[in-house]
């Protein structure tokens, strides 16, 4: 049997942007995927970091400090074990890992733990600049190249931006993303918080044609000559059309005199 390879797309809001200012985590979000697909287990948390959040990130998450108030901190075990349990051994992927990345490490040191080391991360910007050189590589950008729906994004938050990384991720390895349901204290819709339904797919089975359909009659501006007694007309604005030599009657007309006055076809080789 093959060998499960387990990674986790992880996410994280931060009061702001650089832990050596002092800034800290406010929410954690992961999404397990095996073999590269979601198996389904989440994990989420939100966490009191001790100081303001800035006006930005309220902006950006919309969550304050009222929300974070009664959360645990990150050294605590609800928190920093019980994601490192979640975590294991598993590879974590990222967008903009070197972010996440400090981030993380900083609280790990604050509670006496080791650093996760950089070969343990995947960062999806880096695939992304290197499949699409030039291109957007925001994770916004990439969700609206591979058609996966932000409809339920009003804000940035750390499970569902890993939701939405989950899929990228999974079409950056070459369009492998499935469907499948997140559920849980995530808060997210049922259904895949990614991929919406391409039209192709939800188009309806062709209805038969009915029977007995009526015989539809040329128009009277059709190109094709009409007749007119003995002579070929066209109708007024089309193009001048060559009678076809089978059916014209003048041609025929003739070739009857020919024969009778002794004229013969041209012989056959």
């Amino acid at each position: 049997m093959a060998e499960k390879l387990r990674e986790i797309a992880f996410d994280t809001e931060t009061t702001g942007l650089s832990p050596a200012d002092g800034d800290r985590i406010i929410e954690i979000g992961a999404v397990e995927l095996i073999n590269h697909i979601p198996t389904g287990r989440t994990f989420r948390r939100l966490i009191n970091p001790g100081r303001p959040v800035s006006e930005a990130t309220i902006r950006i998450t919309g969550i304050t400090d009222a929300d974070l108030v009664d959360c645990p901190p990150f050294e605590h075990p609800d928190i920093v074990d019980a994601f490192l349990s979640f975590l294991g051994d598993a590879v974590l992927v990222a967008h903009n890992a070197a972010f996440d990345r400090g981030f993380l490490n900083a609280e790990l040191a604050k509670c006496g733990r080791p650093a996760i080391p950089d070969e343990r991360w995947v960062d999806t910007v880096t695939m992304a600049r290197k499949r699409f050189p030039g291109a957007p590589a925001s994770l916004d950008a990439l969700c609206k190249r591979f058609d996966i729906s932000l409809e339920s994004r009003a804000f940035h938050g750390a499970l569902l931006d890993s939701q939405l990384l989950a899929s990228v991720y999974l079409e950056l390895l070459g369009g492998r993303a499935r469907a499948f349901s997140f559920e849980g204290d995530t808060g997210a819709p049922a259904g895949l918080t990614g991929h919406r339904p391409r039209s192709a797919r939800n188009r309806s089975p062709r209805q038969p044609l009915p029977r007995n359909l009526p015989r539809m009659r040329p128009s009277s501006k059709s190109w094709a000559p009409t007749r007119s007694g003995d002579r070929w007309s066209r109708p007024a604005g089309c193009p001048r059309v060559r009678p076809p030599c089978d059916t014209a009657p003048g041609k025929a007309a003739r070739s009857r005199r020919g024969r009778s006055a002794g004229e013969g076809s041209r012989p056959r080789a």
